[in-house]
């Protein structure tokens, strides 16, 4: 057999692998060496391919996907040497954000490895702890042991990535020249694999994310129900987190406890087809206060997801760090940047919620059980007092909003929100915009998901990882907020709407630099440092790189006038950026105030007999 025909059996007997285990995308970036992953990836009716320019673009592109796809495994493809390199930061979000990545490398044979070859250098293990596993692949060999071998790293490399917590792993393939692969005689390019061919846009993932059994063990539900039935003032907090289970678990707990629940932007609680009666959404206006903050002492926390957005909510957990607090996560998860949490693990948290929650409400099979453990002690003050200080702050901020004549950025995310209908995807960048969406973002009955790239929190990468999530959406329109220096970072991954027919809406506030800046320590300086240091303004206007890459480009002045161009975007599709112009200073005194009034009327209802 010829060498180019060994290299398509070996290559084709990985992807069997890798589709056997539940890859059915493909993100790949143009090069040489990468060709027999790409000529054989392509011929598989299994895969949908996402070709791309950008190896960072498609890094992220890949990653919104896999989020937007519920978890599923997403498989990324490069060339070999810096290529593989621009990967990297895609990689270290997946492993903080736990989202399954399949990398696949192309590398030089081992006898060209370190002798000045053109395009190489040392993949081997290339993305060091930010991979769950790694493997240098052995060169492409057609007998029998070796075929079985590349099958086995397909299947494994993919329920490793989805293996819980979820992430990354890494495939580095040398290949020798001659690099086009041949498909051996007889084999029809049509041919039908035992897996089937199935449909590569199935619709996202319901339930548990890839890779997380739902199980329960008795003694963990017991354990927590007893913790959770001493306390009279238990309170629930649901970080940033994507199964749709574990919010709608969360929120059935949070009303047989009569606890609030504290739900993140990005936790998938805050909105959805559920009872929002223990919904707390206006914490982040609250605990700013530290008088509020320190009367507000739980008896009980129960933490579940990321680390949540709010510091001003990390600074509450901290100051009553000396109160018991629950870390729920799955096993080989340890979310806790605080130090201040119990771990308590179960293969799934989702059912550990559903099955504490039936047994609280004395229904079906687990009444009999604990019948004589008595009542729930919760004291139905304590979320009154949560609910009636969140009514205040909420009607302080909508009188400062609706007073509005220009557009702020906080007015402009509710605007995005009211805009969005039901079954949206919203994708919010980092900085400001998700600290907006968290501040000012009320919970409604809408179903409306909510992701970001929280793993590490960066703002580069932001607009691919958007496209790749409306790349894995079916239903609903896809919109994204994000700021102008974040825009800035990632407009390569524009042209991802165009090659592959996406549709995003894009709100851009555009404040001409690091807007958050102005609200932190920094503003202190000097104002020439803090331009320079800081601040970075580009000048840029964005319009004709919007046109050039074939979107449709406006902007808004005035609130009615936003809502009108992002309901007109939403509605019309394809690639839309919508433009706010902010002042840096103003949108600083702007935030200082929505907070000062918020916490004044949250004083007033403390103070009201």
């Amino acid at each position: 057999m010829r060498p180019s025909e060994e290299t398509w059996r070996y290559v084709d007997a990985f992807v069997q692998g890798l589709v056997d285990a539940g890859v059915r995308h493909i993100c790949l970036a143009p090069g040489s060496r990468s060709t027999p992953l790409a000529v054989v990836l392509a011929a598989r009716p299994e895969l949908r391919l996402w070709p791309h320019v950008d190896e960072r673009s498609c890094g992220f592109f890949a990653l919104g996907l896999a989020r937007a796809l519920g978890g599923q495994p997403v498989a990324v493809a490069c060339t070999s040497g810096t290529a593989a390199a621009n990967l990297y930061p895609a990689v270290v979000e997946a492993r903080y954000g736990r989202v399954p990545l399949v990398v696949l490398t192309a590398d030089r044979p081992p006898e060209l490895r370190g002798v000045g070859a053109s395009q190489t250098i040392d993949q081997l293990g290339l993305y060091g702890s930010h991979v769950k596993w790694w493997v240098d692949a052995a060169l492409p060999e057609a007998t029998p042991p070796m075929l079985r071998y590349a099958a086995m790293l397909g299947a494994r490399a993919a329920r490793t990535a989805v293996a819980a917590p979820a992430g990354p792993v890494h495939l580095n393939f040398p290949f020798r020249e001659p690099l086009l692969p041949q498909r051996p005689d007889g084999e029809s390019a049509e041919r039908q694999h035992a897996a089937g061919v199935v449909d590569p846009m199935a619709s996202r993932a319901s339930g548990a994310p890839s890779g997380v059994e739902r199980t329960v063990d008795p003694a963990t539900v017991e354990r927590l129900v007893d913790a959770l039935r001493s306390s009279a003032r238990p309170l629930l907090v649901v970080g940033p987190q994507e199964d749709p289970a574990l919010a709608a678990a969360a929120v059935r707990l949070a009303r047989s406890l009569r606890a609030p629940l504290l739900a993140d932007p990005l936790s998938q609680a805050r909105w959805g087809r559920h009872e929002l009666d223990a919904i707390i959404d206006a914490y982040d206006l609250l605990l700013r206060d530290e008088i509020l903050a320190a009367s507000l002492r739980p008896g009980l926390v129960l933490r579940m997801g990321a680390a949540p957005v709010s510091k001003a909510l990390l600074a509450y957990l901290e100051r009553h760090a000396d109160v018991r607090q629950l870390v729920l996560d799955v096993p080989g998860g340890w979310r806790d940047p605080l130090l201040t949490g119990e771990p308590l693990w179960a293969a799934d948290p989702a059912a550990l919620l559903a099955h504490a929650a039936g047994r609280l409400e004395g229904s079906g099979a687990e009444a009999g059980r604990l019948e004589d453990r008595g009542e729930v002690a919760a004291d139905p003050a304590w979320l009154a007092r949560w609910k009636a200080l969140q009514q205040a702050a909420r009607g302080a901020v909508r009188r400062v909003l609706a007073a509005e004549a220009s557009v702020s950025e906080p007015g402009a995310v509710v605007s995005l929100l009211r805009a969005m209908p039901d079954g949206a995807t919203l994708y919010v960048g980092n900085s400001m915009p998700v600290r907006d969406l968290d501040a000012v973002g009320e919970a409604d009955g809408r179903i409306v998901r909510v992701l970001a790239n929280r793993g590490t929190s960066g703002i580069d990468g932001v607009v691919s990882a958007a496209l790749g999530a409306a790349a894995g959406t079916r239903d609903g329109p896809v919109a994204l907020i994000i700021g102008d220096l974040s825009f800035y970072h990632d407009l390569n991954g524009l042209l991802a709407a165009r090659l592959h027919g996406l549709s995003l809406t894009v709100l851009l506030l555009h404040n001409d630099g690091g807007g958050i800046f102005s609200l932190l320590s920094q503003a202190q300086l000097p104002e020439a440092d803090f331009e320079r240091l800081f601040a970075t303004p580009t000048g840029l206007d964005f319009r004709p790189a919007v046109e050039m890459y074939g979107g449709r480009w406006a902007s808004a002045a005035t609130p009615s006038q936003l809502e009108r161009e992002l309901q007109r975007a939403l509605r019309e599709g394809g690639l839309q950026v919508v433009e706010v112009r902010t002042d840096r200073r103003a949108n600083a005194r702007y935030h200082h105030r929505l907070w000062s009034e918020a916490l004044e009327a949250a004083r007033r209802a403390v103070a009201a007999p």
